[in-house]
């Protein structure tokens, strides 16, 4: 009876890991992340800097966003989270377009 505790928790555990890697990996497919990391590539002419630094940041900002959700889905109700999100979404691509990042 306990194995099969720990078997379920681990099916749990995989199904949500493999879950969140397929709904982050299909949302980056030619998002503005991917877009500014293929340009970061063709100016450097360098890939595996690129690459490194690319996937710390996402590393790093993945981790901010677990945390920070996990925070915020307790005292802000999860529409403003999502317009915030939208305007910096839009903020940014100005920044990118203007190259000022």
């Amino acid at each position: 009876m306990l194995l099969k505790n720990f078997i379920m928790e681990d099916y749990i555990m995989l199904k949500i890991i493999f879950g969140t890697f397929l709904v982050v990996f299909v949302a980056e497919l030619g998002d503005k992340t991917q877009i500014a990391t293929m340009l970061m590539a063709a100016e450097n002419n360098s890939i595996w800097p690129v690459f490194i630094g690319a996937s710390f940041a996402l590393i790093c900002s993945s981790l901010v966003g677990v945390f920070l959700g996990s925070m915020l889905s307790r005292y802000v109700p999860p529409n403003l989270i999502q317009n915030s999100a939208a305007i910096a979404f839009i903020i940014i691509g100005i920044l990118l377009l203007f190259k000022k990042i």
